[in-house]
């Protein structure tokens, strides 16, 4: 076990000195001066940052809180215009459950979030991780936070040889023994920023980190061997047909169904999603539809490969009995990542 307040200390120092400008937090100097941070910045941060990166993030949570500043302003949204703003984030069911979540701090909570772990894991679609992070890091509660970035930490600070993801449990019950009643919002993001920026994936830059002279992984001589991770199964593959149904500048969008995947988005119709494997290829709708090549689409479960046919004007309107629609500027505006490839691959054959 390497000595915690050392190791403790070394890294908030690096932390006070180096952390990340990032539009959600509020940094060690302002903390230290007092500036406390607003948890429904905090709480929208790291749903948004869930399965996706900071880069990529940033751009949506400013037009986020820039279009609802506060809980009750989200709260107040309809799913629809939610669902288009939250286009391009991915894994929808967050922002179904972002929206689940503010109407309940709004009403069953006055508009304040609960202060503690447990109260706000209570909140509905808030797991065990948003829970730990936001009661640290917006409340200084000394909870565990361990996303892929700690992990990461913990499994070369403690040289752990079980792979992931069956280490996982012994990577959080490691991070748990470092974790203090001091400052432990800043200690937190002191350790994802560590994972992000010094102990990255490939490639650490071990000869600048804060702790080296307490990993266990440093010491092995090959700290880039942990974690050590299970061979995965291959990604399944699934194919299908989109439709892009065009009326001058217009084009032909559905709303999908409430549950699933993309469940309650715009989206373009397709013929039914089908495994490689196991299905015969799915047959094109009725109509005089033209080809307009082939877009590949990678999901957390599985890969896509849409062919994609488009028809002008009043053709196959089978599909069209329940269309919304939409100029195509603005439709590329609403859709999922998956439609707007469809969408861009369309235009760019007419």
């Amino acid at each position: 076990m390497p000595d915690v307040p050392r190791l403790r200390a070394a890294l908030l120092h690096w932390y006070d000195q180096d952390a990340r400008d990032l539009p959600w937090r509020t940094g060690p100097a302002a903390r230290g001066v007092g500036a406390r941070p607003d948890p429904y910045r905090v709480w929208l941060s790291e749903v948004m940052l869930q399965q996706t990166t900071v880069s990529h993030a940033a751009p949506y949570f400013l037009a986020f809180t820039r279009r609802w500043s506060t809980v009750g302003a989200l709260a107040a949204v309809e799913e629809g215009e939610l669902m288009a703003a939250w286009a391009g984030l991915g894994y929808y069911a967050r922002a179904r459950n972002l929206l689940r979540c503010a109407r309940a701090v709004a009403g069953e909570h006055g508009g304040a979030f609960p202060d503690t772990e447990a109260g706000l894991a209570a909140l509905p679609g808030v797991g065990p991780y948003t829970a730990a992070a936001v009661a640290a890091i917006a409340f200084d509660r000394p909870a565990n936070v361990v996303d892929g970035n700690v992990e990461r930490v913990m499994a070369r600070l403690f040289a752990v040889e079980t792979p992931l993801p069956a280490a996982k449990p012994e990577l959080k019950r490691l991070a748990g023994t470092l974790v203090r009643d001091e400052r432990p919002g800043d200690w937190a993001q002191a350790l994802m920023d560590l994972g992000a920026t010094i102990c990255t994936p490939r490639n650490p830059a071990c000869d600048r980190c804060p702790v080296r002279a307490f990993c266990a992984g440093v010491s092995s001589g090959a700290p880039q061997r942990f974690p050590r991770r299970t061979r995965k199964a291959p990604r399944p593959e699934r194919r299908g047909i989109a439709y892009v149904l065009t009326r001058g500048g217009e084009v032909a969008l559905v709303r999908r169904p409430g549950e699933g995947l993309l469940g309650g988005m715009l989206g373009l119709p397709t013929s039914e999603w089908t495994d490689v494997a196991a299905s015969p290829p799915p047959r094109p709708a009725p109509g005089a539809w033209r080809e307009a090549g082939e877009v590949a689409h990678v999901f957390t479960h599985f890969s896509l490969a849409l062919r994609v046919l488009t028809s002008e004007g009043g053709d196959a309107q089978a599909l069209a009995e329940d269309a919304i629609w939409t100029p195509a500027a603005q439709a590329a505006q609403a859709l999922p990542t998956v439609f707007r490839k469809v969408l861009k691959a369309a235009l760019a054959s007419a």
